[in-house]
């Protein structure tokens, strides 16, 4: 698979799982709604929640993951399990995905790419 169709198809595993975290959620009503925002030239992948629960504004990042060199960089993931299991199931090699939030020194150790 050459570099621009190994993006694209790790690009489109991203998408469909979040799509599907944010169906999910948005069918057991909590007060909030999930929504996923995705940037123009589709490098930048973001989940929130916004509503309102009793008399409290909700308005969180939930996810955070940015495509950089050809890799999917999570920045954060506030999901219940975490999505790197569930993006390495659908196909995206771990050498494919950084978990940017933690150091470069501990990603080493983490069987995902460094950098």
């Amino acid at each position: 698979m050459d570099t621009l169709t190994a993006l694209e198809h790790d690009r489109k595993i991203l998408h469909r799982v979040l799509e599907e975290y944010c169906e999910f959620f948005n069918r057991n009503p909590r007060g909030t709604i999930s929504k996923l925002i995705v940037s123009d030239d589709q490098t930048r992948y973001l989940v929130i929640d916004e509503g309102w629960i009793d008399d409290r504004r909700i308005h969180a990042l939930i996810f955070d993951a940015e495509i950089r060199n050809n890799k999917i960089w999570l920045h954060h993931d506030g999901l219940d399990h975490g999505i790197t299991d569930e993006l390495v199931a659908a196909g995206v090699p771990k050498d494919h995905i950084v978990l940017a939030f933690h150091p470069p020194h501990v990603r080493e150790h983490t069987g995902y790419a460094i950098a």
